[in-house]
């Protein structure tokens, strides 16, 4: 007897991914990002998040500029809704590696959370809109049994 795969059920998927249309559009701000010891670096970052696919994918491009324009820090995830397991997944590719997690919509769907685990190595970052509309995002890591340090500030506005 074989087992026939389960049919994706599109408007499940549609639906959930509706819920993260409060990150759709191009944002634009400022990021600081803690590379090592001494002062953080501050990079001017844009985000785009847009649906592919009639909605069924979102994916958000961020981009780490220098004073200078030079790209310091590039990021794209793709995040999906998988009806069968009810969550949220994301693959995440920077700097020529790429992760995959899942994300934990926030009580108030206003914003999101989730983590990596690489070998010693885990982060933890949570997204979310702020009363003024902004886009926050406060990353953090732990190495082995250190306590966890924060790596990446970022707030962005919408822009029009």
């Amino acid at each position: 007897m074989s087992l026939q795969p389960q049919v994706p059920d599109i408007e499940t998927q549609r639906a959930a991914m509706n819920k993260l249309s409060f990150l759709v559009g191009r944002w634009s701000g400022e990021a600081h990002i803690l590379r090592g010891p001494g002062e953080p670096l501050r990079l001017m970052q844009t985000e785009e998040a847009q649906y592919k696919l009639g909605g069924l994918i979102l994916l958000i491009e961020g981009i780490g500029r220098e004073p200078n324009g030079r790209a310091v820090m590039q990021a794209l995830g793709v995040v999906a809704y998988d009806d069968e397991a009810r969550e949220y997944r994301m693959r995440a590719y920077n700097d020529g590696r790429y992760l995959e997690t899942t994300l934990k919509l926030a009580d108030n769907g206003l914003g999101i959370a989730w983590g990596f685990r690489s070998g010693e190595i885990r982060t933890s970052s949570v997204l979310q809109i702020n009363e003024k509309g902004e886009w926050t995002e406060l990353a953090h890591i732990m190495i082995g049994s250190e306590p966890p340090r924060k790596f990446l500030e970022l707030r962005v506005s919408r822009q029009a």
